[in-house]
């Protein structure tokens, strides 16, 4: 393994162990690192960036253990109401994303020229939107108005998460910032919104890692060949021991008062992203 290769390898992980819990696009973010480290076409690179996302998979079953474990308990039989909701949200909503993610992933693999820096930019102005909404939301609170969590969601509500988990199959939308921005539009508590939306993520990046071993297994093959097992196999790790300590921030932050200042610069991270993509016409 060259000095390069391992080079490669660490910073494809941190790119794929930050980006994905950030509203920058962590397929989008792996798509341009490689298609300029390992000379990748925008097809093999689009493959490869979801195929990382098995490191970010990896760590959220670690880090949501506990919620997992409740959701194979409803399968094995627990009537417990608390475990058969979020097994519910979790059924309905990777339901909806299979079916608007699996042809939009299908049509993404099948063009070129797609300027990713766009739905950066408009999920950087809807988080900017959010944080305004929860400083407005947490105003309310103090007079005694009631934000939601999950025990206050309905079907409706699990099927657009699935919704816009779903578009998030498109280069450049970013999956953790649609769903999270999306849940905070229907009012649900920043800590909650952010815990839902990495649990989903969970299945999502499965079916998506699943989908793109079934049908682009060339461009996978070509895009693992350029970097090697080893090289592989220390992304991997690097992106999950990354991404432990990111959700870790990320979910003790959104449950202070803080968490405003954080939404909105998630907001400016992702314009200033999208900006950039555009200028560049990086990732076009």
């Amino acid at each position: 393994m060259s000095l390069y290769s391992i080079l490669v390898g660490l910073v494809l992980g941190v790119v794929q162990g930050v980006s994905e819990w950030l509203p920058i696009s962590s397929k989008t973010q792996i798509l341009i690192a490689s298609k300029y480290l390992l000379s990748l076409s925008f097809q093999q690179a689009y493959a490869f960036g979801l195929f990382m996302e098995i490191g970010t998979v990896v760590a959220a079953i670690i880090y949501f253990r506990r919620e997992i474990k409740s959701l194979v308990d409803v399968l094995l039989g627990s009537k417990d109401s608390v475990k058969r909701k979020l097994f519910v949200y979790i059924l309905v909503s990777m339901l909806m994303t299979g079916i608007i993610g699996a042809p939009l992933y299908l049509i993404a693999d099948s063009i070129t020229g797609i300027s990713v820096g766009i739905p950066m930019l408009l999920i950087g102005l809807v988080l900017i939107a959010d944080a305004f909404i929860i400083r407005y939301s947490r105003n309310k609170k103090r007079e005694g108005a009631n934000t939601r969590t999950l025990k206050n969601l309905s079907l409706k509500d699990y099927v657009l998460v699935g919704i816009t988990q779903g578009i998030a199959a498109l280069p450049g939308v970013s999956r953790s910032g649609i769903t999270t921005s999306a849940m905070l539009l229907m009012n649900v508590e920043p800590d909650e919104a952010f815990r839902l939306s990495f649990l989903t993520g969970i299945f999502a990046s499965m079916a998506a890692f699943g989908l793109v071993l079934v049908a682009t297994q060339a461009n996978v093959s070509t895009a693992l060949a350029s970097l090697g097992l080893a090289g592989i196999a220390e992304a991997i790790v690097v992106s999950i021991v990354v991404s432990l300590f990111l959700i870790d921030f990320l979910l003790k932050t959104a449950r202070r008062s803080k968490i405003v200042y954080l939404v909105a610069a998630l907001g400016i991270i992702a314009i200033l992203s999208g900006t950039i993509s555009m200028i560049t016409g990086i990732g076009g």
